[in-house]
């Protein structure tokens, strides 16, 4: 039989927001194991924006998605928070007042005072093009995901799309590969403003190409690009050399089981307060992008906040009988010894 592995919190999601949360809960003495469908910690930053930088986290003006996340761990050290990743929780069971039984997908069973819901928009993955035969190209020349920068160096890249994802790396990109070929079904983008400016000025410098069109067909053997065929907007077709293909038409977002842990939805998110951000189900809170309430705005800062105010309700159902004083990290003493500086 599965040991039940008992903890204070158990925090579904290790992104940023998830990771935060181990620090907040931390301070207030409350243990946290984490469950993530990925297999390494930092959520939507690490899988799909490790080197892209962040510049709207307060007093860092510039980090990466991975640095964040780094950052984040050297920061909850102290707490010695448990990950479980590679796995999905299946099951959220409330047996007692408060007590809840988790179940994952791989069968560990977890019983935890509170649950944290830290599962951004759920588990995702990108939209695929609709390109006959690419499927052989995935992961060895078509790409979905920018994960080591390095890895283009000197080649022939297409990058297809019109967003932020696709303008943002065909500028990050641009200086490393030998030659970047930008593919839009339109002449209008959805990028940010200055964004498409910087990549209009690369074309017209003859720094880089934009094609409007389709891309319809990929060549290459044994999963290796040699060319991608476009159909332009007038009907014509063009033959495009390249060593690999980044396709950006967004994300698929998947609540998955968590519409059968009877937790309330409002669409594919959790309404919460915004006093304690905690669901209709006493004990279990939803912060970060998984949630939704009036002015909700969808940012890593806004997620910090989130998780702050949550463990004060947290630390009411793990430590019931015990008062809780709000202190501040740079005068008491005692939270300053939890963190091992003091």
């Amino acid at each position: 039989m599965t040991e039940t592995i008992k903890t204070d919190a158990l925090i579904i999601g290790a992104g940023p927001v998830g990771l935060f949360a181990v620090f907040e809960l931390g301070l207030l003495d409350m243990k946290a194991h984490l469950v993530d469908i990925l297999d390494k910690v930092g959520g939507q930053c690490a899988e799909l924006y490790p080197e892209k930088p962040i510049y709207d986290i307060p007093g860092i003006p510039l980090i990466t998605g991975q640095g964040l996340t780094e950052a984040l761990m050297e920061q909850i050290k102290p707490f010695g928070p448990t990950f479980h990743l590679g796995e999905m929780v299946e099951s959220v069971e409330k047996i007692g007042e408060p007590l809840f039984r988790v179940t994952t997908d791989r069968g560990k069973v977890f019983e935890a005072k509170v649950v944290v819901i830290a599962a951004g928009g759920g588990s995702f993955q990108p939209k695929r093009p609709p390109i006959n035969g690419i499927e052989p190209y995935e992961g060895k020349s078509v790409f979905y995901a920018v994960r080591r920068m390095e890895q283009f160096r000197d080649q022939r890249l297409l990058i297809v799309g019109g967003g932020d994802s696709a303008l943002d790396w065909t500028l990050n990109l641009q200086p490393l590969a030998r030659r970047v070929t930008l593919v839009h079904r339109r002449d209008e983008f959805r990028a940010a403003p200055d964004s498409v400016n910087k990549m209009r000025a690369l074309v017209e410098s003859g720094a880089m190409d934009l094609r409007l069109g389709q891309v319809t067909a990929l060549e290459g053997v044994n999963g290796m690009l040699a060319a991608a065929v476009i159909k332009s907007n007038d009907g014509t077709s063009t033959r495009v050399e390249c060593d690999a293909m980044l396709p950006f038409f967004g994300l698929t977002m998947k609540l998955g089981p968590v519409a059968s842990w009877g937790v309330a939805l409002q669409g594919d998110l959790i309404p919460v307060d915004t006093e304690k951000f905690e669901t209709n189900i006493p004990g279990m809170f939803a912060v970060g992008d998984i949630n939704t309430y009036p002015g909700k705005l969808k940012l890593i800062l806004s997620g910090f906040h989130e998780v702050a105010l949550m463990a004060q309700k947290a630390h009411r159902y793990v430590y019931p009988d015990k008062r809780l004083v709000f202190q501040y990290t740079t005068s008491s003493t005692s939270l300053q010894k939890k963190l091992g500086v003091g």
